[in-house]
């Protein structure tokens, strides 16, 4: 099992995105505005390590469209007790994990896309998480714009790698 990484501190003006989770990551979607996830439905997924590679672990999740819901079956909210910033997955088509590669690298792909869907990044990172900044439109004034920060264990310690980036509105 990894290492656990320091609490990261929130980033000011800029957006975290990850290509790549270590296992014991654990993500959660949450129902984009309009829509209820389905009653039952279990909002999260975990990163293990499985005898094809590295791969998440899903359980059923749908979001459906408020407008359409039936009342029948009562719908109950999931009570998270961390709750970081929303990050947007793309409505891309989602590329298919590629397990020879992950299994290579110990890592999972990004998680699969789902529609009227977002993830939210964890609170809880471990040893060898990339986590990519960027400026939010309108706060890039000073470079660089852009950055990475890396969690990493060294002679025991664990810590980020800093992260040489500023983002401001400053005029």
């Amino acid at each position: 099992k990894p290492g656990k990484c320091p609490r990261l501190p929130e980033p000011e003006f800029a957006d975290v995105t990850a290509d790549t989770y270590p296992p014991e990551t654990k993500l959660y979607y949450r129902c984009d505005p309009g829509y209820d996830r389905e009653a039952s439905a279990y909002a999260g997924i975990q990163c293990k390590i499985e005898q094809q590679g590295a791969v998440w672990i899903y359980k059923t999740f749908k979001c459906l469209d408020k407008k359409n819901l039936s009342s029948v079956a009562p719908m109950t909210k999931l009570e998270l007790t961390q709750k970081p910033e929303l990050e947007p997955m793309s409505t891309a088509p989602q590329k298919q994990e590629d397990l020879s590669e992950s299994k290579q690298k110990g890592f999972c792909s990004p998680p699969k896309t789902i529609p009227h869907a977002s993830i939210k990044l964890p609170q809880q990172h471990y040893v060898g998480q990339v986590l990519h900044f960027k400026c939010q439109t309108g706060y890039d004034k000073r470079p660089p714009t852009f950055g990475s920060r890396t969690c990493q264990e060294v002679n025991g310690e664990t810590f980020w790698t800093p992260l040489d980036m500023r983002c401001t509105n400053d005029s």
